[in-house]
């Protein structure tokens, strides 16, 4: 009897503090909610000044969710189109990337083909000088495309100057629905090798690349490489269902685990395959992220194709979208997903990241074996490691810069006010004389063009400053820079091969729209070229 009644006490002791617990949590919660409301009540009362209260808001609110993770975030109600666009990229507008310089007109960039910009006559270079009878001068970028943006059937008027007359004219736009597509590109390699280029995992592109797999098959394809370089992600099930398009009935693609029991769910196919037994490459990167890491782990896992590139993000958190007051959403964080072999694919620890965001190095011994269907080891501590490692293309600080402040773009301008066409794809290259041409725009442009070594320089020799150094260490200093030192010219010319690919290629996107630009990209992809030509050894091949 005596331990029938020390074993009620603990269980009634156990239960006091687990309601005690909840209690005490709730309690503080609702302590906060009604501090806040009082602080923002006295504030309203009391402070000096009107009170920027939406403001204020939205930065409490945001710094809150800061303190959870990158990913929760909250959406007001007039941003929902943001969050319609980042779900299954579509907005109503004329479909044209837009050029903007602070105190110019807006700029026609790249229309998209069969876009109502596309349809109406509009090319690159053609400057908008009003829209719905507004100025571009003076607006911002964002105004601007705002203002271009609106509900699918409403007209909208342009004025332009055109490019090639000259002449200006009103020319009036019935909005559509634009589509931006998740495959960016699919074509053939060479006789065998299809290839995908997928972007995102918006609503549907499962379907697109089903679609673009029949059309490669149609074409000869033997083996096919499905390219998720720099793909942050998107929608899971998107994610499930590309992978059903290659692995048997039934099978387990993903975990999801939440907070508490109820949340656990293991998504497996539910359809029927297009083919298991294709041999299949995936290619990955530091950008490959969320949906991207479903889709490669699970491939990995099921040991049903190749993963080669390099590591992949480490984002292994499922997000849903949580209605809140006054028509706002909550982009949530309610689970962690595992691979089919049980690795999580979060990284361990945010606080080691690379500068990209993307997860560092984690030591073998802070992480945990796993075995793939056949019997293969893998590893978690964040993202998917490739079967086969290759480094993605390092470029110079001088490439960033010209891409970043905007000179290549500017020069692809004057290059199509000065050329009215180019020859076919096959056949187009930058010409040494258009290189010169460029070398010459480029000079006249304002950007840093500083080597990332005279970068590094030029902080250490703050810091020695700092310390009084300087005049200690003037024949040393004075004598390494004078070698860093590069004029804007010379540094251009020795980074001729590296800048060639990203004209060529911004050049083809303004004659022969989106996929050229890919196809150029093609021509210069090292990486993929270093995964075609691994042995069939090295392969993972599929076995029922």
């Amino acid at each position: 009897m005596k331990y029938h009644r020390l074993f009620f006490a603990a269980a009634a002791a156990a239960a006091i503090s687990v309601s005690a617990g909840a209690q005490s949590k709730s309690f503080k919660l609702g302590q906060w909610v009604e501090i806040q409301n009082s602080i923002l009540k006295e504030l309203n009362r009391s402070y000096v000044d009107s009170l920027p209260v939406d403001r204020i808001m939205r930065t409490g609110v945001n710094a809150m969710l800061d303190n959870l993770d990158p990913y929760t975030i909250y959406i007001p109600e007039e941003e929902n189109e943001d969050l319609q666009m980042m779900l299954s990229k579509t907005y109503g507008g004329i479909g044209a990337i837009i050029y903007k310089k602070k105190e110019g007109n807006v700029v026609i960039n790249e229309p998209y083909k069969d876009s109502p910009a596309y349809k109406n006559g509009l090319v690159c270079g053609d400057e908008i000088l009003e829209i719905d009878g507004e100025p571009t001068v003076g607006l911002e970028a964002a105004q601007s495309s705002d203002k271009m943006k609106g509900k699918p059937g409403t007209a909208v008027v342009f004025k332009v100057k055109k490019l090639r007359s000259g002449d200006t004219l009103d020319v009036s736009i019935v909005r559509e629905r634009i589509h931006i597509p998740d495959v960016e590109y699919a074509g053939m390699l060479d006789d065998t090798t299809g290839y995908i280029k997928q972007t995102g995992f918006t609503e549907n592109v499962s379907n697109d690349i089903k679609a673009a797999y029949y059309k490669l098959k149609d074409a000869g394809m033997k083996r096919l490489v499905l390219d998720l370089r720099g793909n942050g992600g998107g929608l899971m099930p998107e994610a499930i269902n590309i992978v059903s398009l290659f692995v048997p009935h039934g099978s387990l693609v993903v975990t999801a685990k939440g907070k508490d029991a109820q949340s656990f769910k293991e998504y497996k196919t539910t359809s029927e395959p297009v083919d298991t037994t294709i041999p299949l490459i995936v290619m990955v990167d530091s950008g490959s992220a969320s949906s991207s890491e479903i889709v490669a782990g699970a491939i990995q896992d099921l040991d049903r194709g190749t993963v080669i590139g390099e590591r992949t993000f480490g984002k292994g958190l499922v997000q849903s979208i949580r209605p809140i007051a006054y028509n706002g959403q909550l982009k949530v964080t309610t689970a962690k997903y595992y691979t089919p072999s049980g690795r999580c694919v979060q990284a361990i620890d945010y606080s080691h990241r690379n500068e990209d965001g993307s997860v560092g190095h984690i030591p073998d011994s802070l992480t945990t074996e796993f075995k793939t269907l056949h019997g293969r080891t893998v590893r978690d501590g964040g993202g998917i490691t490739p079967d086969v490692e290759i480094e993605s293309p390092r470029y110079s600080r001088l490439v960033y810069s010209l891409v970043l402040n905007g000179v290549i773009d500017n020069y692809v301008l004057k290059f199509v006010r000065e050329h009215d066409t180019i020859p076919a794809l096959g056949s187009f290259s930058l010409s040494d004389a258009d290189f010169e041409d460029f070398i010459g725009f480029a000079k006249t442009q304002e950007f840093d063009y500083r080597s990332s070594a005279k970068t590094l320089f030029d902080q250490m020799k703050d810091e020695i400053e700092t310390d009084g150094l300087t005049d200690i260490m003037k024949t040393e200093l004075d004598a390494l820079e004078k070698a860093l030192d590069m004029d804007k010219e010379r540094f251009i010319r020795l980074k001729k091969d590296e800048i060639v690919p990203f004209i060529e290629e911004e050049i083809a996107v303004r004659y022969y729209y989106q996929e050229a630009g890919i196809q150029v990209r093609l021509r210069y992809d090292d990486q993929l070229k270093e995964a075609l030509k691994v042995p069939a050894s090295k392969l993972v091949s599929f076995k029922d």
